[in-house]
């Protein structure tokens, strides 16, 4: 018997939501009921790029759709995804996933109460040189990361910590499978009233340490990550979704190493990511970035927010510089 097909919607079709948009129209399986947004011009435009309706609001999605993606500025998240999780709605919901820890924790609550799947949108963990290197990863010892970008307007309701660099964070998180024991953090705004570059210097409780810098005001883009651990080291690279590991074959004072390109299996991440989604929501099973996880990353942006903001009251940042804590 074939299996009816998967009626979804996206809530929000800015930049990130359009692209949930046109992969979902792409996938098997999958029907696109719609799109809702608070600029209707917008959802209007976007519909009918993609062959699909402009719905009026999110109560009109009840009845229609099994799940749904929330690609709305951050401060709605909460709402807007506790709501559909209400009506019965599975939700991926963009990164970071909330406003703070309480509403990541009020979305999932209402996952869990409703017995509803949620997903947080950290597309990263869905590179194709993330997923190849997964497997590879035994003991780290010594992370070092670097994610910058020239400057677009968009995303500028959050500081860079929680706009970008809280994809490391969330794979970092994944990859030491540790407890964070310290956090150190830096950061200034440059050109928004947000923070635009950030450092970090995480330790963990298993002795591994992170070393990462974001920044949107970059005149190059940039995003790799590179850890160490016993004999060797591996690098990857998100933008080419390559990897490249080099072990130490012979130490000593004239060591011997190997090198070995890592295979990637070329996909667009968000496919994989939005692939994992449904597939989670037809099995009724748990996402591999699940609100537990999303909730990690949260916490550990806050903590590193939390030192830029300690570090630029020790500074003594002028008031129109100093870097807002988010709502």
């Amino acid at each position: 018997m074939t299996e009816p097909r998967l009626r979804v919607a996206v809530v929000g079709v800015g930049e990130f939501g359009r692209n949930h948009v046109r992969v979902y129209r792409q996938l098997p399986d999958v029907e696109l009921v719609g799109v809702v947004d608070a600029n209707q011009d917008r959802a209007r435009a976007v519909a009918q790029e993609f062959s699909t309706s402009a719905l009026p609001d999110i109560e009109s999605l009840c009845g229609k759709v099994d799940a749904a993606s929330v690609a709305v500025p951050t401060i709605h998240h909460a709402q807007i995804g506790c709501r559909l999780l209400e009506m019965g709605i599975d939700v991926i919901v963009e990164k970071p996933m909330a406003a703070s820890l309480a509403e990541a924790d009020q979305l999932i609550e209402a996952a869990q109460r409703h017995g509803r799947v949620l997903q947080v949108g950290h597309v990263e963990r869905f590179n194709p040189a993330v997923r190849a290197v997964a497997g590879l990863v035994q003991q780290p010892l010594y992370f070092e990361v670097h994610r910058l970008g020239i400057f677009t307007p968009r995303s500028l309701d959050v500081d860079v910590v929680y706009d970008v660099m809280i994809h490391d964070l969330d794979i970092l998180l994944a990859f030491a499978d540790s407890q964070v024991a310290e956090v150190r953090s830096l950061g200034i705004p440059v050109v928004t009233d947000k923070v635009d570059i950030a450092h970090a210097r995480i330790e963990f409780a298993s002795g591994a340490v992170a070393s990462l810098t974001a920044s949107r005001v970059s005149v190059e883009k940039v995003r790799k990550l590179r850890f160490f651990q016993a004999h060797e080291y591996i690098s990857l690279d998100y933008g080419r979704q390559d990897a490249l590991r080099i072990r130490v074959r012979q130490p000593g004072p004239n060591p011997q190493f190997d090198f070995e390109q890592i295979a990637t299996d070329r996909r667009e991440p968000l496919e994989s990511e939005l692939l994992e989604f449904t597939g989670a929501v037809r099995k009724r099973a748990v996402p591999a970035v699940d609100g537990a996880a999303g909730r990690r990353a949260l916490e550990l942006a806050d903590r590193v927010m939390a030192g830029i903001l300690e570090h630029g009251r020790s500074v003594k940042l002028p008031a129109f510089a100093r870097p807002q804590a988010n709502p």
